[in-house]
């Protein structure tokens, strides 16, 4: 039975539950097996690929996430387009009757403006 299903709150915080006294034993057994002298360009060259490893990771990640909003907005759109197509708002725009209103509504005629310089003159 692994950590994950037996509701360790650790396990959750730590990825490879990794604590101190193991990154110092890994530190030992780096010591030993490279030595003292090349002990610090190992350490440089570990870095740099952990760098360009985890640029590589953001880098995916947010591939994904921009393919994913690329996603959300094309269903936005299709829906858009569903309940409101363009060419309903294009009649509406060149004062064609809408469909799905009455004709008496419709073709109404509008009252014209009132002239507000006769009250301006009195």
């Amino acid at each position: 039975m692994n950590r994950a299903t037996t509701g360790d709150l650790r396990w959750d915080r730590h990825m490879f539950d990794v604590g101190f006294w193991e990154l110092a034993l890994i530190a030992v057994v780096t010591l030993l097996v490279v030595g003292p002298e090349r002990l610090p360009k190992v350490a440089r060259t570990a870095g740099l690929w952990i760098g360009r490893g985890r640029r590589m990771l953001s880098a995916v990640k947010a591939e994904i996430d921009q393919e994913i909003k690329a996603g959300e907005l094309k269903e936005i759109l299709e829906k858009q387009a569903r309940s409101n197509p363009l060419e309903t708002i294009l009649d509406d725009a060149q004062g064609k009757p809408v469909t799905g209103v009455s004709k008496s509504v419709a073709q109404k005629p509008r009252a014209a403006p009132a002239d507000k310089s006769d009250s301006a003159s009195v």
